[in-house]
């Protein structure tokens, strides 16, 4: 699991830098990128990230992800972003992390959070400017953080 979000976050960028034809060569750029991973795998983690394939001239069939098909959808990602903009701390205490916020981006910042749904959180609790979130049994803190840069890239340079 402690790869998991690293390897999905990688699949959903190589398919929004390039376009992808074939699971065959998401593989192999995969495993040049130095993930161990086998087919089914790869199948599985398509499908978690909701990947679909649609027509393209040059290449009949490309893999996108959902989100960077629809307009809306780009404006949701900004928005995203601009929201991790107000992060500014986070802190762990067993299965339990506290996230420190700038005030007023804690409950946008969790709402985010919540409507990913991710596997290793099982709710937040958000204030002004903290954030309480509440870890999976068994999830590590690199899990956390790890899928918290799923949902928001741009937390990478402030949490890696």
């Amino acid at each position: 699991m402690k790869n998991r979000t690293k390897r999905q976050l990688a699949i959903k960028q190589i398919i929004l830098s390039g376009r992808m034809s074939s699971q065959d060569e998401l593989l192999h750029i995969m495993k040049d990128q130095g993930f161990e991973l086998t087919q089914a795998t790869l199948s599985r983690d398509l499908k978690i990230l909701k990947v679909s394939k649609v027509s393209d001239q040059a290449l009949g069939y490309v893999y996108v992800i959902p989100e960077s098909m629809n307009p809306e959808n780009q404006r949701e990602n900004t928005r995203i972003n601009f929201l991790a903009d107000g992060f500014r701390d986070l802190q762990f205490s067993g299965n339990m992390a506290v996230m420190k916020t700038m005030p007023g981006y804690a409950s946008s910042l969790a709402v985010v959070i919540d409507n990913a749904q991710p596997y290793e959180i099982i709710g937040t609790i958000a204030g002004d400017d903290t954030i309480l979130i509440i870890l999976r049994e068994g999830v590590s803190h690199g899990d956390l953080i790890n899928s918290l840069i799923l949902v928001m890239p741009t937390l990478e340079d402030k949490l890696g």
